[in-house]
């Protein structure tokens, strides 16, 4: 594969990608409505274990190893989505949640780097300035609906969120659904103690009395749009392209997610978010389209 391939997806994959990012961007409104009702670590447990139940009695184990699926789940699980859950819940508002996890992409180019010897050209470097400027943009304007912890814990979230990738990269190419599913079997564990320890039996009982069914509907989508769905297609493309060609294309997240806390939940877009927005979407438009523009310019 020449350097050029390498720098593009065909556009099939584009597509798929791009359904990926719409899920994953118009999610952070979903899972705030059930926030309302649910505490974070009760909904990360909620959504693992529908993942896990009923389809781990339909979908074949993959062939990978065992500790594997434990990194996978415990990265993916109690990392990102356990972080970022308590993140959104009062300590930082969705859209902009959906813009600092963007940070996942530099956290994973760079263990591409460090663990695969991966390479990366000047134009992307450039590329992932712009976007660490926008997510600089939004560390300068923390307040109460951005607060530093909310802020720490989606940076955080992202870099969990970083080393699932590179453990579904390191599977080949194998079942994601599969690793999906049985990989939530080691997700719910450390967030079942954690729900019990932090947010008690009387906390849990009184949520699961209050959910109606939005909530559960809310729950659902975490479960099938986002685990089934997402991330099988995520770790699909990643075991069949370099991380620094796949992985900005969730930089798209933030478009979705900005745009939908806005319009659902009826977010402020003020000057310096929309600045901030603008930066990492110039660093999205560099990486993606400099190479087609070198091979048109070529032809």
């Amino acid at each position: 594969m020449t350097s050029q391939d390498q720098a593009s997806l065909p556009l099939r994959h584009a597509l798929l990608a791009l359904a990926v990012v719409a899920v994953w961007g118009t999610n952070f409104v979903v899972f705030k409505i059930a926030l309302g009702v649910l505490p974070p670590l009760l909904l990360a447990v909620l959504r693992f274990g529908l993942v896990l139940l009923p389809a781990v009695l339909f979908v074949r184990r993959p062939a990978v190893p065992w500790r594997k699926l434990a990194g996978y789940g415990l990265l993916i699980g109690a990392g990102q989505f356990g972080l970022l859950y308590l993140a959104v819940d009062g300590r930082i508002s969705p859209g902009l949640a959906s813009l600092v996890v963007q940070m996942q992409v530099f956290f994973t180019i760079g263990l591409g780097i460090a663990l695969l010897g991966e390479r990366v050209r000047a134009f992307q470097w450039l590329a992932l300035a712009l976007a660490t400027a926008g997510v600089g943009v939004i560390a300068a304007h923390t307040d109460a609906s951005t607060t530093p912890l909310g802020l720490t814990l989606v940076l955080v979230a992202a870099l969990a969120w970083a080393g699932g990738n590179q453990v579904a990269r390191s599977m080949g190419r194998v079942d994601m659904l599969g690793v999906v599913v049985w990989s939530s079997g080691f997700a719910l564990p450390p967030l079942l103690a954690l729900t019990l320890a932090f947010e008690g039996p009387g906390r849990i009982a009184h949520a699961l009395a209050q959910a109606d069914g939005p909530v559960w509907a809310a729950v659902a989508w975490q479960s099938v749009g986002n685990s089934l769905f997402g991330y099988a297609v995520w770790g699909w493309l990643l075991a069949r392209h370099p991380a620094a060609t796949v992985v900005p294309m969730a930089l798209l997240v933030p478009v979705f997610g900005i745009g939908a806390s806005a319009l659902w939940l009826g977010e402020a877009l003020p000057a310096w978010k929309l600045l901030a927005a603008a930066l990492v979407l110039a660093g999205l438009a560099l990486n993606l389209l400099w190479p087609r523009l070198l091979r048109a310019a070529a032809a």
